[in-house]
Protein backbone atom coordinates (compact mmCIF):
# COMPACT_ATOMS: atom_id res chain seq x y z
CA UNK A 1 0.00 0.00 0.00
CA UNK A 2 1.07 3.59 -0.67
CA UNK A 3 2.04 6.06 1.72
CA UNK A 4 -0.92 8.33 0.90
CA UNK A 5 -3.50 5.11 1.03
CA UNK A 6 -2.22 3.67 4.00
CA UNK A 7 -2.46 6.91 6.00
CA UNK A 8 -5.92 8.08 4.42
CA UNK A 9 -6.99 4.40 5.37
CA UNK A 10 -6.17 5.35 9.38
CA UNK A 11 -9.26 6.29 11.04
CA UNK A 12 -8.40 9.55 13.72
CA UNK A 13 -10.42 9.99 16.98
CA UNK A 14 -13.67 11.47 16.43
CA UNK A 15 -12.84 14.19 19.36
CA UNK A 16 -9.95 15.18 17.44
CA UNK A 17 -11.52 15.35 13.78
CA UNK A 18 -14.42 17.30 15.36
CA UNK A 19 -11.94 19.91 16.59
CA UNK A 20 -10.36 20.39 13.27
CA UNK A 21 -13.80 20.89 11.38
CA UNK A 22 -14.42 23.55 14.38
CA UNK A 23 -11.32 25.27 13.51
CA UNK A 24 -11.89 24.87 9.82
CA UNK A 25 -15.07 26.01 9.55
CA UNK A 26 -14.68 28.94 11.89
CA UNK A 27 -11.43 30.21 10.49
CA UNK A 28 -13.16 30.83 7.42
CA UNK A 29 -16.03 32.02 8.62
CA UNK A 30 -14.34 34.54 10.46
CA UNK A 31 -11.99 35.67 7.94
CA UNK A 32 -14.77 36.16 5.31
CA UNK A 33 -16.14 38.15 8.02
CA UNK A 34 -12.86 40.17 7.83
CA UNK A 35 -13.15 40.82 4.04
CA UNK A 36 -16.80 41.34 4.17
CA UNK A 37 -15.79 44.25 6.96
CA UNK A 38 -12.70 45.35 5.47
CA UNK A 39 -15.04 45.72 2.13
CA UNK A 40 -17.68 47.95 4.01
CA UNK A 41 -14.97 49.99 5.94
CA UNK A 42 -14.00 51.33 2.84
CA UNK A 43 -16.54 50.99 0.63
CA UNK A 44 -16.59 54.74 -0.11
CA UNK A 45 -13.22 54.75 -1.96
CA UNK A 46 -13.74 51.17 -3.56
CA UNK A 47 -17.01 52.91 -5.11
CA UNK A 48 -15.25 55.81 -6.08
CA UNK A 49 -12.47 54.08 -7.89
CA UNK A 50 -14.35 51.20 -9.26
CA UNK A 51 -18.27 52.28 -9.46
CA UNK A 52 -19.67 49.54 -7.78
CA UNK A 53 -23.01 48.31 -9.29
CA UNK A 54 -26.50 48.40 -8.05
CA UNK A 55 -26.77 45.24 -6.06
CA UNK A 56 -29.41 42.70 -6.48
CA UNK A 57 -29.56 42.53 -2.30
CA UNK A 58 -31.48 45.56 -0.58
CA UNK A 59 -28.33 47.14 1.18
CA UNK A 60 -25.72 45.62 -0.80
CA UNK A 61 -23.84 47.00 -3.36
CA UNK A 62 -22.44 44.63 -6.12
CA UNK A 63 -18.50 43.56 -7.45
CA UNK A 64 -18.58 43.69 -10.85
CA UNK A 65 -14.48 43.76 -11.25
CA UNK A 66 -14.32 39.50 -12.37
CA UNK A 67 -14.79 40.09 -16.21
CA UNK A 68 -15.71 36.61 -16.67
CA UNK A 69 -18.66 36.31 -14.42
CA UNK A 70 -19.44 39.71 -15.95
CA UNK A 71 -19.22 38.27 -19.68
CA UNK A 72 -20.89 35.66 -19.36
CA UNK A 73 -23.63 36.62 -17.09
CA UNK A 74 -24.67 39.78 -19.56
CA UNK A 75 -24.60 37.13 -22.40
CA UNK A 76 -26.22 34.57 -20.68
CA UNK A 77 -29.31 37.59 -20.08
CA UNK A 78 -29.13 38.51 -23.86
CA UNK A 79 -28.76 35.35 -25.15
CA UNK A 80 -27.25 32.59 -24.51
CA UNK A 81 -29.84 31.44 -21.88
CA UNK A 82 -32.22 31.09 -24.13
CA UNK A 83 -30.41 29.32 -26.86
CA UNK A 84 -29.89 26.87 -24.47
CA UNK A 85 -33.12 26.49 -23.41
CA UNK A 86 -34.10 26.16 -27.24
CA UNK A 87 -31.58 23.73 -27.86
CA UNK A 88 -33.28 21.79 -24.59
CA UNK A 89 -36.43 22.14 -26.28
CA UNK A 90 -35.34 21.37 -29.80
CA UNK A 91 -33.64 17.45 -28.25
CA UNK A 92 -36.74 16.71 -26.17
CA UNK A 93 -39.08 17.17 -29.13
CA UNK A 94 -36.78 15.30 -31.38
CA UNK A 95 -36.48 12.43 -29.31
CA UNK A 96 -40.14 11.93 -29.00
CA UNK A 97 -40.95 12.25 -32.26
CA UNK A 98 -37.92 12.18 -35.01
CA UNK A 99 -34.93 10.16 -32.69
CA UNK A 100 -33.45 9.34 -35.96
CA UNK A 101 -32.70 13.71 -37.17
CA UNK A 102 -32.13 14.31 -33.44
CA UNK A 103 -27.80 14.64 -34.79
CA UNK A 104 -28.63 16.47 -38.09
CA UNK A 105 -31.41 18.98 -36.03
CA UNK A 106 -29.05 19.65 -33.30
CA UNK A 107 -26.30 20.19 -35.31
CA UNK A 108 -27.80 22.76 -37.78
CA UNK A 109 -29.58 24.48 -34.47
CA UNK A 110 -26.55 25.11 -33.11
CA UNK A 111 -24.62 26.29 -36.16
CA UNK A 112 -28.35 28.75 -36.28
CA UNK A 113 -27.26 29.63 -32.72
CA UNK A 114 -23.84 30.86 -33.16
CA UNK A 115 -24.72 32.49 -36.21
CA UNK A 116 -27.55 34.91 -34.19
CA UNK A 117 -24.76 35.76 -31.70
CA UNK A 118 -20.95 35.70 -33.43
CA UNK A 119 -23.05 36.76 -37.10
CA UNK A 120 -21.99 35.29 -40.37
CA UNK A 121 -18.58 36.66 -40.37
CA UNK A 122 -17.98 35.23 -36.95
CA UNK A 123 -19.04 32.01 -37.81
CA UNK A 124 -16.80 32.22 -41.03
CA UNK A 125 -13.96 32.39 -38.79
CA UNK A 126 -15.03 29.04 -36.88
CA UNK A 127 -15.48 27.64 -40.01
CA UNK A 128 -12.04 28.32 -41.87
CA UNK A 129 -10.51 26.73 -38.74
CA UNK A 130 -12.59 23.83 -39.11
CA UNK A 131 -12.04 23.61 -42.91
CA UNK A 132 -8.38 23.90 -42.75
CA UNK A 133 -8.00 21.40 -39.94
CA UNK A 134 -10.23 18.66 -41.43
CA UNK A 135 -8.18 19.24 -44.90
CA UNK A 136 -4.58 19.00 -42.68
CA UNK A 137 -5.97 15.88 -40.89
CA UNK A 138 -6.67 13.88 -44.11
CA UNK A 139 -2.68 14.21 -44.53
CA UNK A 140 -3.13 11.80 -41.10
CA UNK A 141 0.39 13.34 -39.85
CA UNK A 142 0.34 14.29 -36.40
CA UNK A 143 3.07 16.79 -36.16
CA UNK A 144 1.24 18.72 -39.40
CA UNK A 145 -1.86 19.18 -37.34
CA UNK A 146 -0.42 20.28 -34.46
CA UNK A 147 1.59 22.90 -36.78
CA UNK A 148 -1.74 23.60 -38.21
CA UNK A 149 -3.54 23.71 -34.56
CA UNK A 150 -0.76 26.05 -33.26
CA UNK A 151 -0.82 28.76 -36.13
CA UNK A 152 -4.17 29.31 -35.92
CA UNK A 153 -4.10 29.64 -32.36
CA UNK A 154 -1.86 32.36 -32.86
CA UNK A 155 -3.36 33.80 -35.51
CA UNK A 156 -6.20 35.11 -32.91
CA UNK A 157 -3.51 37.21 -31.19
CA UNK A 158 -2.44 38.99 -34.29
CA UNK A 159 -3.71 43.03 -34.10
CA UNK A 160 -4.11 43.66 -37.43
CA UNK A 161 -6.69 40.50 -37.88
CA UNK A 162 -8.28 41.50 -33.93
CA UNK A 163 -8.67 44.83 -35.34
CA UNK A 164 -11.02 43.66 -38.52
CA UNK A 165 -12.85 41.28 -36.05
CA UNK A 166 -13.23 44.26 -33.88
CA UNK A 167 -14.61 46.02 -36.64
CA UNK A 168 -17.41 43.69 -37.71
CA UNK A 169 -19.00 44.62 -34.17
CA UNK A 170 -20.50 47.11 -32.14
CA UNK A 171 -19.08 46.40 -28.74
CA UNK A 172 -15.38 44.92 -27.79
CA UNK A 173 -17.69 42.32 -25.69
CA UNK A 174 -18.78 40.34 -29.22
CA UNK A 175 -15.46 40.31 -29.72
CA UNK A 176 -14.12 38.53 -27.23
CA UNK A 177 -17.11 36.20 -27.60
CA UNK A 178 -15.48 34.71 -30.96
CA UNK A 179 -12.06 35.09 -29.60
CA UNK A 180 -12.98 32.53 -26.91
CA UNK A 181 -15.40 30.27 -29.01
CA UNK A 182 -12.46 30.40 -31.56
CA UNK A 183 -10.34 29.03 -28.95
CA UNK A 184 -11.84 26.40 -27.41
CA UNK A 185 -13.14 25.07 -30.90
CA UNK A 186 -9.31 24.75 -31.50
CA UNK A 187 -9.33 22.05 -28.52
CA UNK A 188 -11.97 19.90 -30.80
CA UNK A 189 -10.20 20.60 -33.74
CA UNK A 190 -6.86 18.95 -32.07
CA UNK A 191 -9.08 15.91 -30.88
CA UNK A 192 -10.83 15.15 -33.96
CA UNK A 193 -7.74 15.60 -36.08
CA UNK A 194 -5.57 13.70 -34.00
CA UNK A 195 -7.83 11.21 -33.41
CA UNK A 196 -8.56 10.75 -37.23
CA UNK A 197 -4.62 10.38 -37.58
CA UNK A 198 -4.69 7.48 -35.13
CA UNK A 199 -7.30 5.45 -36.28
CA UNK A 200 -8.84 6.48 -39.81
CA UNK A 201 -12.26 5.82 -40.08
CA UNK A 202 -14.01 4.04 -42.74
CA UNK A 203 -16.45 6.71 -43.52
CA UNK A 204 -16.30 8.92 -46.62
CA UNK A 205 -14.91 12.39 -46.15
CA UNK A 206 -18.13 13.93 -46.58
CA UNK A 207 -19.59 12.09 -43.40
CA UNK A 208 -16.41 12.82 -41.51
CA UNK A 209 -16.58 16.37 -42.35
CA UNK A 210 -20.59 15.65 -41.42
CA UNK A 211 -19.65 14.74 -37.87
CA UNK A 212 -16.79 17.05 -37.18
CA UNK A 213 -19.21 20.41 -37.80
CA UNK A 214 -21.42 18.44 -35.54
CA UNK A 215 -18.96 18.01 -33.03
CA UNK A 216 -18.08 21.62 -33.33
CA UNK A 217 -21.04 23.38 -33.26
CA UNK A 218 -22.71 21.01 -30.02
CA UNK A 219 -24.44 24.39 -28.27
CA UNK A 220 -24.00 23.34 -25.08
CA UNK A 221 -20.31 23.13 -25.27
CA UNK A 222 -19.87 25.76 -27.93
CA UNK A 223 -18.92 28.68 -26.38
CA UNK A 224 -17.14 28.19 -23.00
CA UNK A 225 -17.15 23.74 -22.47
CA UNK A 226 -16.24 21.59 -21.35
CA UNK A 227 -14.38 19.86 -23.18
CA UNK A 228 -15.58 16.31 -24.55
CA UNK A 229 -12.87 14.36 -26.52
CA UNK A 230 -14.01 13.57 -29.91
CA UNK A 231 -14.02 9.64 -30.01
CA UNK A 232 -16.73 10.12 -26.89
CA UNK A 233 -19.07 12.85 -28.41
CA UNK A 234 -19.56 10.21 -31.42
CA UNK A 235 -19.37 6.78 -29.50
CA UNK A 236 -22.29 8.62 -27.55
CA UNK A 237 -24.37 10.58 -30.39
CA UNK A 238 -24.48 7.01 -32.43
CA UNK A 239 -26.11 5.78 -29.85
CA UNK A 240 -29.55 4.39 -30.69
CA UNK A 241 -32.23 6.69 -29.22
CA UNK A 242 -34.26 5.31 -25.75
CA UNK A 243 -37.83 5.22 -25.47
CA UNK A 244 -39.58 8.27 -23.95
CA UNK A 245 -39.71 8.62 -20.68
CA UNK A 246 -42.86 7.70 -19.40
CA UNK A 247 -41.86 8.18 -15.37
CA UNK A 248 -40.95 11.54 -15.54
CA UNK A 249 -37.42 10.87 -14.55
CA UNK A 250 -35.88 13.09 -16.89
CA UNK A 251 -38.23 16.11 -15.86
CA UNK A 252 -37.04 15.49 -12.18
CA UNK A 253 -33.56 15.88 -12.87
CA UNK A 254 -34.04 18.65 -14.98
CA UNK A 255 -35.63 20.31 -12.45
CA UNK A 256 -33.34 19.24 -9.37
CA UNK A 257 -30.28 20.57 -11.38
CA UNK A 258 -31.52 23.36 -12.26
CA UNK A 259 -32.32 24.12 -8.85
CA UNK A 260 -28.84 23.70 -7.83
CA UNK A 261 -27.21 25.35 -10.59
CA UNK A 262 -29.99 28.39 -9.61
CA UNK A 263 -28.48 27.88 -5.69
CA UNK A 264 -24.90 28.10 -7.24
CA UNK A 265 -25.35 31.43 -8.93
CA UNK A 266 -27.24 32.99 -6.38
CA UNK A 267 -23.87 31.74 -4.05
CA UNK A 268 -22.00 33.57 -6.44
CA UNK A 269 -24.11 36.46 -6.16
CA UNK A 270 -23.70 36.85 -2.78
CA UNK A 271 -20.12 36.65 -2.47
CA UNK A 272 -19.24 39.62 -4.40
CA UNK A 273 -21.95 41.55 -2.68
CA UNK A 274 -21.06 40.65 0.59
CA UNK A 275 -16.83 41.23 -0.28
CA UNK A 276 -15.80 43.53 -3.00
CA UNK A 277 -12.66 40.71 -3.47
CA UNK A 278 -12.13 41.69 -7.32
CA UNK A 279 -11.37 45.49 -6.36
CA UNK A 280 -9.29 45.19 -3.27
CA UNK A 281 -7.23 42.91 -5.38
CA UNK A 282 -6.82 45.53 -8.14
CA UNK A 283 -5.56 47.75 -6.22
CA UNK A 284 -2.21 47.18 -3.82
CA UNK A 285 -3.11 49.98 -0.99
CA UNK A 286 -6.03 47.85 -0.17
CA UNK A 287 -3.81 44.67 -0.07
CA UNK A 288 -1.19 45.84 2.16
CA UNK A 289 -3.70 47.91 4.16
CA UNK A 290 -5.42 44.36 4.97
CA UNK A 291 -5.17 42.60 8.07
CA UNK A 292 -3.51 38.85 8.50
CA UNK A 293 -6.95 37.12 8.44
CA UNK A 294 -8.44 39.65 5.95
CA UNK A 295 -5.65 38.96 3.60
CA UNK A 296 -5.87 34.90 3.76
CA UNK A 297 -9.80 35.42 3.81
CA UNK A 298 -9.77 37.12 0.55
CA UNK A 299 -7.07 34.49 -0.89
CA UNK A 300 -9.80 31.52 -0.10
CA UNK A 301 -12.66 33.98 -1.68
CA UNK A 302 -11.02 34.52 -4.55
CA UNK A 303 -10.45 30.78 -4.93
CA UNK A 304 -13.79 29.47 -3.84
CA UNK A 305 -15.31 32.38 -6.01
CA UNK A 306 -13.80 30.93 -9.16
CA UNK A 307 -14.62 27.21 -8.09
CA UNK A 308 -18.42 28.24 -7.64
CA UNK A 309 -18.61 30.81 -10.90
CA UNK A 310 -16.95 27.10 -12.95
CA UNK A 311 -20.24 25.62 -10.84
CA UNK A 312 -22.35 27.76 -12.91
CA UNK A 313 -20.56 28.37 -16.51
CA UNK A 314 -20.16 24.19 -16.72
CA UNK A 315 -23.34 23.02 -14.75
CA UNK A 316 -25.69 24.45 -17.15
CA UNK A 317 -24.22 23.26 -20.06
CA UNK A 318 -23.70 19.68 -18.78
CA UNK A 319 -27.23 19.43 -17.74
CA UNK A 320 -28.34 19.68 -20.92
CA UNK A 321 -25.40 17.50 -22.19
CA UNK A 322 -26.80 14.58 -19.72
CA UNK A 323 -30.40 15.34 -21.32
CA UNK A 324 -28.97 14.30 -24.75
CA UNK A 325 -27.29 11.40 -23.75
CA UNK A 326 -23.97 12.46 -23.72
CA UNK A 327 -21.78 12.13 -20.56
CA UNK A 328 -19.98 15.04 -19.41
CA UNK A 329 -17.08 15.51 -17.82
CA UNK A 330 -17.56 15.64 -13.98
CA UNK A 331 -17.94 19.23 -12.70
CA UNK A 332 -14.81 20.85 -10.82
CA UNK A 333 -14.34 19.49 -7.27
CA UNK A 334 -14.47 21.98 -4.61
CA UNK A 335 -11.31 23.61 -4.18
CA UNK A 336 -11.27 23.04 -0.02
CA UNK A 337 -10.84 19.32 -0.44
CA UNK A 338 -8.00 19.80 -2.83
CA UNK A 339 -4.23 19.60 -1.17
CA UNK A 340 -2.14 19.92 -4.43
CA UNK A 341 -1.11 20.64 -7.83
CA UNK A 342 -2.03 17.51 -8.93
CA UNK A 343 -4.94 16.74 -7.60
CA UNK A 344 -6.52 20.69 -8.57
CA UNK A 345 -5.23 19.39 -12.37
CA UNK A 346 -7.48 16.40 -12.25
CA UNK A 347 -10.64 17.60 -10.69
CA UNK A 348 -11.37 20.93 -11.01
CA UNK A 349 -11.49 20.60 -15.01
CA UNK A 350 -11.44 17.10 -16.09
CA UNK A 351 -12.38 17.74 -19.81
CA UNK A 352 -9.11 19.78 -19.88
CA UNK A 353 -7.60 16.89 -18.26
CA UNK A 354 -8.04 14.21 -20.09
CA UNK A 355 -7.51 16.58 -23.31
CA UNK A 356 -3.90 16.99 -22.07
CA UNK A 357 -3.11 13.56 -20.98
CA UNK A 358 -4.35 12.35 -24.53
CA UNK A 359 -3.24 14.62 -26.93
CA UNK A 360 -0.15 15.97 -25.64
CA UNK A 361 1.12 14.00 -22.24
CA UNK A 362 0.78 9.82 -23.19
CA UNK A 363 1.75 10.72 -27.22
CA UNK A 364 5.22 12.44 -25.58
CA UNK A 365 6.10 9.37 -23.47
CA UNK A 366 4.45 10.23 -20.13
CA UNK A 367 6.05 8.47 -17.77
CA UNK A 368 6.73 5.29 -19.86
CA UNK A 369 10.20 6.57 -20.73
CA UNK A 370 11.66 7.68 -17.30
CA UNK A 371 11.82 10.87 -15.83
CA UNK A 372 13.24 13.35 -17.89
CA UNK A 373 10.31 12.12 -20.48
CA UNK A 374 7.78 12.54 -18.03
CA UNK A 375 9.34 16.33 -17.11
CA UNK A 376 9.34 17.00 -20.56
CA UNK A 377 6.05 15.83 -21.09
CA UNK A 378 4.29 17.59 -18.22
CA UNK A 379 6.22 20.98 -18.95
CA UNK A 380 5.02 20.72 -23.06
CA UNK A 381 1.83 20.14 -21.57
CA UNK A 382 1.63 23.05 -19.35
CA UNK A 383 3.34 25.25 -21.88
CA UNK A 384 -0.21 24.80 -24.46
CA UNK A 385 -2.01 25.87 -21.73
CA UNK A 386 -0.30 28.77 -21.27
CA UNK A 387 -0.47 29.40 -24.89
CA UNK A 388 -4.14 28.66 -25.37
CA UNK A 389 -5.15 31.05 -22.68
CA UNK A 390 -3.16 34.17 -24.19
CA UNK A 391 0.76 33.42 -22.72
CA UNK A 392 0.97 36.57 -21.26
CA UNK A 393 3.29 37.15 -18.63
CA UNK A 394 1.50 36.08 -15.75
CA UNK A 395 0.74 32.58 -17.70
CA UNK A 396 3.85 32.06 -18.36
CA UNK A 397 4.87 32.28 -14.29
CA UNK A 398 1.75 30.39 -13.26
CA UNK A 399 1.85 27.19 -15.53
CA UNK A 400 5.86 27.29 -14.70
CA UNK A 401 4.47 27.29 -11.10
CA UNK A 402 2.22 24.38 -11.67
CA UNK A 403 4.82 22.50 -13.65
CA UNK A 404 6.85 22.65 -10.44
CA UNK A 405 3.91 21.69 -8.09
CA UNK A 406 3.25 18.49 -9.88
CA UNK A 407 7.22 17.88 -10.06
CA UNK A 408 7.98 18.13 -6.91
CA UNK A 409 4.43 16.28 -5.80
CA UNK A 410 5.64 13.21 -7.63
CA UNK A 411 9.01 13.41 -6.40
CA UNK A 412 8.16 13.32 -2.86
CA UNK A 413 5.41 10.66 -3.66
CA UNK A 414 8.13 8.17 -5.70
CA UNK A 415 10.78 8.78 -2.69
CA UNK A 416 8.47 7.99 0.29
CA UNK A 417 6.95 5.16 -1.70
CA UNK A 418 10.41 3.60 -2.32
CA UNK A 419 12.09 0.20 -1.18
CA UNK A 420 14.15 2.04 1.41
CA UNK A 421 11.63 4.90 2.54
CA UNK A 422 8.74 2.86 2.64
CA UNK A 423 9.49 -0.22 5.51
CA UNK A 424 10.85 2.63 7.67
CA UNK A 425 7.73 4.73 7.39
CA UNK A 426 5.90 1.19 8.38
CA UNK A 427 7.92 0.33 10.73
CA UNK A 428 8.39 3.37 13.22
CA UNK A 429 5.17 5.80 12.30
CA UNK A 430 1.44 4.78 13.52
CA UNK A 431 -0.92 4.75 10.26
CA UNK A 432 -2.80 7.78 12.45
CA UNK A 433 0.48 9.80 12.64
CA UNK A 434 1.64 9.04 8.86
CA UNK A 435 -1.76 10.25 8.24
CA UNK A 436 -1.28 13.66 10.13
CA UNK A 437 2.85 13.97 8.79
CA UNK A 438 1.17 13.40 5.51
CA UNK A 439 -1.15 16.58 5.92
CA UNK A 440 1.40 18.55 7.57
CA UNK A 441 3.44 17.88 3.97
CA UNK A 442 0.34 19.03 2.36
CA UNK A 443 0.12 22.38 3.99
CA UNK A 444 3.41 23.29 2.11
CA UNK A 445 1.78 22.04 -1.29
CA UNK A 446 -1.43 24.07 -0.61
CA UNK A 447 -0.32 27.30 0.18
CA UNK A 448 2.08 27.28 -3.05
CA UNK A 449 -1.38 26.05 -5.32
CA UNK A 450 -3.29 28.88 -3.38
CA UNK A 451 -0.13 31.50 -4.41
CA UNK A 452 -0.43 29.99 -7.84
CA UNK A 453 -4.19 30.53 -8.28
CA UNK A 454 -3.61 34.08 -7.18
CA UNK A 455 -1.18 34.60 -10.19
CA UNK A 456 -3.67 33.21 -12.26
CA UNK A 457 -6.43 34.81 -11.04
CA UNK A 458 -5.22 38.32 -9.84
CA UNK A 459 -1.41 38.87 -11.71
CA UNK A 460 1.98 38.76 -10.71
CA UNK A 461 1.21 41.84 -8.18
CA UNK A 462 -1.19 40.53 -5.94
CA UNK A 463 1.34 37.39 -5.50
CA UNK A 464 4.36 39.18 -5.20
CA UNK A 465 2.14 41.37 -1.99
CA UNK A 466 1.38 38.17 -0.71
CA UNK A 467 4.46 36.43 -0.91
CA UNK A 468 6.19 39.95 0.79
CA UNK A 469 4.03 39.81 4.05
CA UNK A 470 3.58 36.20 3.71
CA UNK A 471 7.32 35.01 3.68
CA UNK A 472 9.92 38.17 3.91
CA UNK A 473 7.79 40.21 6.03
CA UNK A 474 7.53 37.77 8.54
CA UNK A 475 9.45 37.85 12.15
CA UNK A 476 11.21 34.32 11.95
CA UNK A 477 14.90 34.63 9.86
CA UNK A 478 15.61 33.58 6.36
CA UNK A 479 16.72 29.97 7.51
CA UNK A 480 13.41 29.65 9.36
CA UNK A 481 11.20 30.57 6.85
CA UNK A 482 9.72 27.08 6.42
CA UNK A 483 8.58 26.88 9.81
CA UNK A 484 7.07 30.21 9.24
CA UNK A 485 4.88 29.35 6.34
CA UNK A 486 3.28 26.72 8.70
CA UNK A 487 2.70 29.81 11.43
CA UNK A 488 1.58 31.84 8.48
CA UNK A 489 -0.87 29.40 7.10
CA UNK A 490 -2.02 28.37 10.70
CA UNK A 491 -3.29 32.13 11.16
CA UNK A 492 -5.06 33.16 8.26
CA UNK A 493 -6.68 29.63 7.39
CA UNK A 494 -4.20 28.02 4.92
CA UNK A 495 -2.81 25.11 6.74
CA UNK A 496 -5.55 24.26 8.68
CA UNK A 497 -7.57 24.38 5.38
CA UNK A 498 -4.89 21.84 3.43
CA UNK A 499 -5.17 19.69 7.45
CA UNK A 500 -9.04 18.61 7.37
CA UNK A 501 -8.80 18.10 3.48
CA UNK A 502 -6.65 15.77 3.63
CA UNK A 503 -9.13 13.91 6.15
CA UNK A 504 -11.97 13.68 4.06
CA UNK A 505 -10.08 13.72 0.13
Amino acid sequence: MTSKGRAQLARLPRPEVLVYWVLSFGSHLYSFYQVHQFSKEHEAGIQREFHLEKGLFKGFKRDPLDFEWSFWTDWGRKSLLWTLAGHGVLSGLMNIFCPKLRVPALTLYGFLAASSVLGIKGVSVVLVHLGLNFSVAKVQKPALSWVCNLLLLSSLHIKPLQEIQRGWYETEEEHYLLLFSTAVCGLRFVSFSLEHCWSPLDRGGAVQLCWLFSYTFYHPFFYNGPIILYKDYIEQMQRPAEESDRNGAALRYLVLRSGRIILWWCLAECLIHTMYMHSIQSNETYLEMLPPWALGGLALALVQFFYVKYLVLFGLPSMLATMDKVLPPKLPRCVSIMHGFTEMWRHFDEGLYRWLIRYIYLPLGGSRHGQLCKMASTGLAFGYVCLWHGGHGYLQLWALMNWAGVLVENGLKSLLSSSFIRPLIEQNISAANERRCFAFLSAFSTAMLILSNLVFLGGTHIARIFWKRVFIQGKLPAITHISEIMVWLLKPIFQLHSYICVQYV
